[in-house]
């Protein structure tokens, strides 16, 4: 880490790895001897497609991407995914299944509401959405066209520790901020989507990995950019792709594969967040907002319960050289975000920091 960089703690767009920037910084006015940066090269390109393939085939390697699943670059967001699902995938039945588990899920199935009748599978705000249900808690309607759930709630702190089980229903998944930081069994699932701002590549690209067959059941008024088969037939370029977002991903996956892939970062994942919670539970004046046995790995919410106290946490810290500690406004206290890309050290040291602060305080 050089000395000009802070340790940077934001939820997204966040973090990116430090050997990644500067991999891009050496290619951004000349990609590989073309005499010109991808951000200005046509979509259409040799170079480009050659670019584009091989991140797809680098992803597929990487999650173990089956060969009846197709991997689409979109320009959607995660919160475009939220009227696409339903409107591809709600047609065959009119009813679908959402687990609320925090605020993104819940902004799904309101969305989804529009389209057909939602079972909400569970609703965790009945405990501010600090904990994560077991499957024998789920209620699932089993005509459901699938069943979506969001695998790490950023706001809240706390992640889906299992698949949830949902027989013959497509299991439909946000692992916007999970994505590539544990094995995932892809098989398991219909749809995943990940917004690629936490652990993938700069904001701006939604990757999608759709098993074939459920494309072809849209709405019929469905517009064309949120129809899944669309996208497939035309390989995500019916219109210009986020080329620099898709570059950046495919130098990110490089970065995963020569940290271990997905095992290796889920190693990681636990050294600094077992190390980061050890701390706030030794510590007098913190405490922490997810329940044990749902916390995430991804993003740590703790407060002191006095709000004076927190804000001059999170201004001290950020003198210090951690930023972007602040926590959401609709849990206030505080959030350290820690994906892939963030250094153990930087987490040892903010433990440091949180020692000395609560000793002083």
């Amino acid at each position: 880490m050089s000395n000009s960089r802070v340790y940077n703690f934001a939820a997204g767009p966040s973090v990116l790895p430090l050997s990644v920037l500067e991999r891009a910084g050496a290619e951004i006015t000349n990609y590989r001897g073309s005499g010109m940066s991808v951000m200005e090269m046509s979509h259409r390109s040799k170079a480009f497609m050659d670019i584009f393939q091989e991140t797809q085939d680098k992803l597929r390697r990487l999650m173990n991407v089956p060969e009846d699943y197709h991997i689409l670059f979109l320009q959607t967001g995660a919160s475009g995914q939220f009227s696409m699902i339903p409107l591809n995938l709600i047609g065959e039945t009119g009813r679908a299944n959402y687990a609320v588990t925090g605020n993104f899920s819940g902004l799904a199935a309101k969305e989804a509401k529009k389209y057909g009748r939602i079972t909400l599978a569970c609703d965790t705000g009945d405990r501010n959405h600090s904990y994560i249900p077991r499957q024998e808690e789920l209620t699932l309607d089993k005509e459901a066209g699938y069943f979506y759930y969001c695998a790490n709630n950023t706001i809240f702190g706390t992640e889906w520790d299992y698949v949830p089980e949902t027989g013959d229903v497509p299991l439909v998944c946000d692992m916007s901020s999970d994505i590539l930081s544990m094995p995932v069994d892809v098989s398991k699932f219909g749809i995943i989507y990940a917004g690629a701002q936490k652990n993938m590549a700069p904001a701006g690209l939604t990757v999608v990995i759709i098993r074939d067959g459920l494309q072809g059941h849209e709405l019929p008024y469905t517009p064309l950019m949120m129809n899944y088969k669309t996208m497939i037939d035309k390989d995500s370029m019916y219109n210009t792709p986020p080329c620099w977002c898709i570059y950046m991903l495919g130098l990110t996956l490089d970065w995963v594969a020569e940290n271990g892939g997905a095992a290796g970062m889920e190693a990681l994942k636990w050294q600094r967040a077992n190390m980061l919670y050890d701390t706030l539970e030794n510590s007098r004046l913190f405490r922490l907002h997810a329940e044990k046995g749902s916390r995430s790995g991804m993003n740590v919410t703790f407060r002191t319960g006095d709000e004076a106290l927190d804000a001059k946490f999170v201004r001290e810290a950020t003198e210090a050289g951690f930023v972007n500690l602040k926590g959401h406004r609709l849990t206030g206290g505080m959030r350290a975000s820690i994906y892939n890309a963030m250094p153990v050290e930087g987490v040892e040291k903010l433990c440091d920091f949180i020692r000395s602060f609560d000793k002083n305080n």
